[in-house]
């Protein structure tokens, strides 16, 4: 594995988080068999999944009174809090088979915590890594032809109050986990160990990559900053404001909010999908070509997603619950 590194190693820590997003997809679109990791810090920032609904998963008025920069993400999955205390980590690597390599990458970190002397597991049901038994790395995912997009948080310490203030996870969310709030189930290196940040960031380095490095230069920085000012745009950051009723959570899901759009005819237009899923590819562009012109009935809806496999577009969904989740919206 490449450590993809900045020309002067302290342009890692303050940049507007877009800019490092727009660094993964730089070097995922790199030719080559090569992987490639980096880490970075930001100063506080909440960084919203694809799919939800930036109103609901934040409090908005206390991110801009604080001067808590929202962003979004390409990857799905729920909302995470980064401030300059919590390592953002980024792994790029050929593959085909997105689920097997974030498997990999979590047992990898998992992996490293525990050579520091951590009592550290990863649990692949939540994409998690723990210290404990409790959070301290949690990541997310997304595909690009031929390459596979991990990326994460590793909480070396944090602002709880901040992190507390910022998110509001659903309550169903808070519920299947079996706790209270956002900081309860969560910890730092800190709190396990003595290690100061830059030597756990030296460590990781070394664990992950050894001395392989790759060094950008002023004309890719460039290139980095033009591709990273999509996501500066509100269009990109708002796109996502559900208009049904509350979501439901699946166990091994995530929570999924659908929005069914009919016509005059009563008939179904399209079908948009908002939640902490987990989108291997995007699923509404099919679930449009299926369900256009489909009555909005369990039965009619059930019919048309016969023979389509949803987990295929979002991990661990059946057809038979997403449709019933569509009717149910369609009755709200």
């Amino acid at each position: 594995m490449i450590y993809a590194q900045l020309p002067t190693e302290g342009d890692h820590i303050g940049r507007p988080l877009p800019f490092y997003l727009a660094m993964e997809e730089w070097l995922a679109r790199r030719e080559g068999p090569d992987s490639y990791f980096f880490m970075w810090q930001v100063d506080p920032t909440v960084i919203c999944g694809r799919h939800q609904d930036v109103e609901l998963e934040t409090d908005l008025d206390f991110c801009h009174s604080h001067d808590i920069r929202v962003v979004r993400r390409k990857s799905g999955g729920g909302c995470v809090y980064a401030d300059r205390n919590n390592i953002m980590m980024s792994y790029i690597t050929p593959s085909a088979d997105v689920m097997t390599t974030f498997g990999e990458y979590t047992s990898g970190v998992a992996s490293m915590l525990r050579s520091l002397g951590l009592d550290a597991t990863a649990d692949t049901s939540r994409n998690d890594v723990l210290i404990g038994g409790r959070k301290v790395s949690g990541n997310a995912f997304y595909h690009l032809p031929g390459r596979s997009i991990v990326h994460g948080t590793m909480l070396y310490d944090t602002d709880r109050a901040m992190m507390a203030g910022a998110i509001t996870p659903s309550r169903a969310k808070m519920l299947s986990k079996g706790v209270k709030s956002v900081e309860s189930r969560i910890t730092t290196v800190k709190e396990h160990s003595t290690i100061g940040i830059e030597e756990f960031k030296r460590a990781v380095r070394e664990s992950l990559c050894g001395g392989h490095t790759l060094t950008l230069t002023d004309a890719d920085i460039e290139e980095i900053e033009r591709m990273a000012e999509e996501y500066f745009a509100d269009s990109w950051l708002y796109r996502r404001r559900s208009r049904s009723g509350s979501g439901r959570r699946i166990e091994g899901v995530g929570e999924i909010r659908p929005r069914v759009i009919t016509g005059s005819d009563g008939l179904i237009e399209r079908v948009e999908l908002s939640g902490d899923f987990f989108a291997i590819t995007d699923p509404e562009t099919e679930l449009k070509e299926r369900l256009k012109g489909v009555a909005p009935e369990l039965e009619a809806i059930a019919t048309a997603l016969e023979g389509w496999d949803a987990s295929q577009y979002v991990a661990g969904l059946t057809t038979e619950v997403l449709a019933t989740l569509i009717s149910e919206a369609i009755q709200k």
